[in-house]
């Protein structure tokens, strides 16, 4: 590491200090009386050792003087002795309220900031999430979540410790302000390399963190029931097991060379500061020798000058602990700066019910973040109320892009997008959404009962089991939950006990289920038969007209048997409209949608 790059990780360790507020104001935020508490118990606690320390010098001295004057043991002895019995019952006590204290406020802790991270995590555009680099901010500040419970800790115990530091130092310094300087100088060392290490471990766990991710991702591939099949049917293991074993010897060797460094260095400066320590014992026992010191004195001053050095220590260590851990709270910061591309419209206009005039887009650019490609170029079409359109064409053409646009999960790149003639901009974000039922072809598979799996299309509906079998029923979902076990109560897929997993085309059946379950105006349905068989198929494109009576459809699909029933059908070539027009008129033009149906016919004869 150069001058100048040793130079701005200091500068960067010092700034990062200022993010110690940040996590204190979590802290107190979800449980400020145990925080308090915590706080009164370690300032009585840090009391004791100068307290326990001039009581034995008592003693001591005591027992000297009663040596010298044989008779009695003195009263006073044993009011000394019990006083040091109720400092470490006391020590005792306060000890184990510290442990209560911290342990319920790491998971109070911990629930904040989970909780937080999620909500904003939740509160995030598309667009963040399909940032590869978005993915390492969210990665670090995950773990931070759970990690920063022992900033906490470290911050309880710079609070104990400097006052116990100062306490002990008060003794030290009455005695001898030289020796105390003499002190710290000789620890000082030791500090600066601490701290140094610290923040090259920081810096390298920050480079390191795209590497663990691909560990993460490979431990998944090797293990999860999703790509069991392909890793057994194309031999894969013992390829992923190489590449894990080598990506994690990388990791192991990164870590290896750094410890080294940390071993070596750290051993001579830990000698620098022995040195001192046993230097300026060696003046107190001098002292104590020339009589300028009587025996309890010694024994307070010893123990002082051995706590003041442990103390010296464990601040600056500490210290550097909580500055270098500050660092990572940067990450979890930097996840909270990120903000949606996408602005919810404060005081948004209302989608109108019905909707009048329907969607335009109006000479609409898209490319996506880093690219030069222009996904859509210079789209323009119109789609009206009640209307049912099919978006046909080869992939990476634009389609499921002119969706993502048309539910503003994305903004145009140039051009505007209107509804009932007023920019999509200008309308509530969350009224919008509340309008639309859609299925990806990506569609999520959630691991929770049958009557979730439908009714989270209307949160607000889940307790109505009317709404939620009507949905099923419109998708074909009811067939399988009557052969379920538990009915509506059953839990789908693996990942916890009793869990019944479902086919490809069953776990559609419930994605175009709460699609249908929302109460919307527009649905949106990208592939929707992707999974189903050819009955299956059949009975529900026989119920698509009833089904969309009344609502704008949006149907993606590259099967041209489910599209032809659509009012118009759309075919997509290099982000532009190749040619429009209905089933029957696309046939009768012989262009490309034509040749591409007679194509596909053509497989069934």
């Amino acid at each position: 590491m150069d001058r100048y790059a040793e130079l701005s990780g200091w500068r960067q360790r010092f700034s990062s200090l200022y993010n110690v507020p940040f996590i204190l104001q979590l802290a107190w935020r979800s449980a400020p009386r145990l925080m308090a508490a915590s706080v009164a118990a370690r300032i009585v606690i840090a009391l004791l050792p100068v307290s326990a320390l001039w009581i034995s010098k008592l003693i001591v001295d005591l027992a000297v003087w009663s040596s010298a004057h044989p008779g009695p043991v003195p009263t006073r002895m044993w009011w000394l002795v019990g006083a040091e019995f109720a400092l470490a019952a006391t020590g005792g006590v306060l000890g184990k309220v510290i442990g209560y204290c911290e342990s319920r406020l790491a998971d109070e802790f911990s629930r904040e900031v989970n909780l937080r991270v999620m909500r904003h995590a939740m509160s995030l555009d598309l667009q963040s999430f399909e940032d590869p680099s978005f993915y390492d901010t969210l990665e670090r500040a995950r773990v931070q979540a759970s990690d920063r419970v022992t900033l906490l800790n470290a911050l309880g115990n710079l609070v104990q410790q400097t006052v116990v530091l100062v306490s002990l130092s008060i003794g030290v310094i009455l005695f001898s302000i030289p020796v105390f300087l003499l002190l710290i100088v000789s620890l000082i060392p030791a500090f600066v390399g601490e701290t140094h290490f610290a923040f090259l471990g920081y810096s390298l766990a920050h480079r390191l963190t795209p590497l663990r991710r691909e560990l993460d991702y490979i431990r998944t591939l090797g293990t999860s029931k999703e790509s069991a099949k392909e890793t057994q049917l194309f031999a894969l293991g013992e390829h992923l097991w190489d590449r894990f074993a080598r990506a994690n010897a990388t990791l192991i060797a990164s870590n290896r060379a750094l410890q080294i460094r940390r071993l070596r260095l750290g051993a001579v400066l830990a000698l620098v500061g022995m040195l001192g320590f046993y230097g300026c014992y060696a003046f107190i026992v001098w002292s104590t020798l020339q009589g300028r010191l009587s025996i309890g004195t010694l024994t307070f001053l010893a123990g002082a000058l051995a706590g003041t050095s442990g103390q010296i220590q464990g601040v600056f260590a500490i210290f550097a602990n909580i500055a270098d851990q500050a660092l990572f709270l940067s990450d979890l910061r930097a996840f909270f700066a990120v903000t949606p591309k996408i602005r919810a419209k404060r005081d948004g206009l209302p989608v109108a019910r019905p909707i009048r005039d329907g969607f335009e887009f109006r000479d609409v650019c898209f490319r996506y973040p880093d690219s030069d490609r222009l996904v859509l170029d210079h789209l323009n079409i119109r789609i009206g109320p009640s209307e049912r359109i099919a978006l046909v064409g080869a992939n990476g053409q634009g389609k499921t892009t002119f969706v993502k646009l048309l539910t503003r999960l994305y903004e145009p790149t140039s051009g505007q997008i209107l509804l009932d003639g007023v920019d999509l901009r200008e309308y509530s974000l969350e009224d919008l959404h509340r309008q639309i039922g859609v299925i990806f072809q990506d569609f999520v598979r959630y691991d929770m009962t049958a009557r979730e799996n439908v009714g989270l299309g209307q949160v607000d509906q889940l307790a109505s089991e009317h709404r939620i079998l009507e949905a099923a029923w419109a998708s074909h979902a009811t067939e399988v939950i009557d052969r379920l076990p538990r009915g509506l109560d059953q839990i789908l897929g693996r990942r916890f006990s009793g869990g019944t997993e479902l086919s490809g085309g069953e776990w559609q059946r419930f994605a175009l289920a709460r699609a249908y379950m929302r109460d919307a105006q527009i649905l949106i349905l990208d592939e929707p038969t992707a999974a189903l068989d050819a009955a299956a198929e059949y009975d529900l494109f026989s119920r698509f007209a009833g089904l969309t009576e009344g609502r704008m459809a949006v149907l993606i699909s590259h099967r041209f048997s489910t599209v032809r029933m659509c009012d118009r059908i759309v075919v997509f070539e290099d982000g532009r409209i190749f040619e429009e027009g209905s089933h029957a008129q696309l046939i009768h033009r012989k262009g490309r949608y034509a040749s591409l149906f007679q194509l596909q016919a053509s497989q069934y004869t």
